[in-house]
C-alpha cells in the first residue's frame, strides 16, 4: 500500500495534483451554487417590483 501512495517517488506531486484538482472543482460547485442564488434572488425581486408597478 505504500508503494502505491509513494507512485515511485513521484507520490507529492500526483496526489498534490489530485488534492489541487478536488479543491478547485469544490470549488467550482461551491461558487456556481452561490451565483445561482444571487441570480434567483435578483429575479425575485425583479418580479415584485414588476408585480408591485402593476398594480400602481
Amino acid at each position: 500500500m505504500s508503494a502505491f501512495f509513494a507512485q515511485g517517488g513521484y507520490g507529492a506531486y500526483v496526489w498534490g495534483a489530485y488534492g489541487l484538482t478536488l479543491i478547485l472543482l469544490v470549488g467550482e460547485v461551491w461558487q456556481l451554487r452561490r451565483q445561482r442564488r444571487t441570480i434567483l434572488a435578483r429575479l425575485s425581486r425583479m418580479v415584485r417590483l414588476r408585480t408591485r408597478g402593476d398594480q400602481a
